[in-house]
């Protein structure tokens, strides 16, 4: 295995290009065309050797199909190497591009076309509400943030195969939004006359309809189609050229996962709430969205809590800890911000539906990226 290593040079960054494809490919990356300054691993304080354990550790089938690892620090991308691919190919992350999705909202909100987290869905799409199945009164209560935060008060959770609400029964109808807004409220058991006060008063179910949803309540606020905000208000801004949505069968632009995006690209999504708000000095969405966005808004379980849209979680390394807020996919995708390290982190995998995929990524991230910080 040879290792290709540049700075800026343009004359090696060419000669890595055209060399043979690899089954592997690891460098300190040069300064690219889509926006990314480089930096070495020395000079980004993290040891190269346990990186090259990782290298390894995945080439020798330790870790199972993995198709990228990169790392930016201070801003810049200081490694990145592909296992499946090349730095061109668009991953299919699922479900972490969820939290793309609260950026668009945030966007949406800091131009006034959306009133905020308390605008009520049913109130944006009237033609919806008027012949909406079983009725309550609560439905109209239902805002953007209960979408946002996973706790809509609708019977649909994804992690329960008996839900009404499961996302595998809404990929077999026509209307997905008309399939969500017509579920049942859910009810909770308790033991005692009296119902225990939940973690911010929200009860997290996780719903992919309900983050679907949100395609066209972003479409009615902001008379654009998600796709083609995301491309003028998102995307372009962030030098990102390239991108695959998955549409539902009316041709709604799927917000609630699958968006396909290179390794490099979605670093820039880590990177831009990491640095507050802004891309390379440009402000895309405000700091006030992107604090709310992170912060505590539900509580999954005793280790994890969840803000707008992204995981938030401690990850250990030894005697530390490193709160994080993260972009969680099937098949073990994680794009994780670490502010503490002023780091972010994309790990891309194959490993659909299978057990243990997000333990490998977060063993991978805790026994060798986060051990790698000198």
């Amino acid at each position: 295995m040879v290792f290709a290593r540049w700075a800026v040079l343009v004359f090696f960054f060419s000669a890595a290009a055209n060399s043979q494809s690899l089954p592997s490919s690891r460098s300190t990356p040069a300064l690219a065309a889509d926006g990314w300054a480089a930096a070495s691993t020395a000079e980004s304080g993290i040891s190269d050797a346990r990186l090259g354990a990782l290298d390894t550790a995945i080439r020798s089938g330790e870790f199972k199909k993995i198709g990228s690892v990169l790392i930016a620090r201070h801003g810049k991308l200081a490694y990145e190497a592909y296992f499946d691919g090349d730095a061109a190919t668009l991953r299919d992350t699922r479900s972490a591009t969820k939290s793309i999705t609260d950026v668009l909202i945030g966007i949406a909100i800091d131009e006034h076309k959306l009133i905020g987290v308390d605008a009520k869905v049913l109130a944006l799409l009237p033609e919806r509400a008027r012949r909406i199945q079983n009725p309550d009164p609560r439905k109209a209560a239902i805002t953007v943030e209960d979408f946002l935060t996973m706790s809509s008060p609708l019977e649909c959770d994804d992690w329960n195969d008996a839900s009404r609400g499961n996302e595998e029964r809404m990929y077999l109808v026509e209307d997905w939004a008309q399939f969500i807004l017509d579920l049942p409220i859910r009810g909770r058991m308790h033991v005692g006359e009296r119902a225990e006060a939940v973690p911010y008063g929200r009860n997290f179910s996780y719903c992919t309809g309900g983050v679907f949803t949100l395609s066209e309540v972003l479409e009615k606020a902001t008379g654009a189609r998600a796709d083609r905000y995301a491309r003028e208000k998102l995307f372009h801004p962030l030098g990102i050229k390239n991108e695959e949505w998955v549409y539902s069968p009316m041709n709604v632009p799927q917000t609630g996962g699958g968006l396909r995006l290179s390794s490099r690209d979605l670093l820039k999504i880590a990177q831009l709430y990491l640095g507050g708000r802004e891309w390379q000095g440009k402000r895309i969405v405000s700091k006030a969205w992107v604090q709310a966005s992170t912060r505590p808004q539900a509580r999954i379980d005793d280790e994890t809590e969840y803000g707008y849209l992204w995981w938030l979680k401690s990850f250990k390394c030894g005697e530390k800890s490193y709160p994080a807020f993260f972009m969680s996919g099937n098949g073990g995708n994680k794009v994780v911000a670490i502010p503490a390290l002023d780091m972010a982190v994309v790990i891309t995998s194959t490993n659909y539906g299978t057990s243990g995929m997000h333990e490998q990524t977060e063993k991978m991230l805790t026994d060798y990226v986060l051990a790698a910080v000198q």
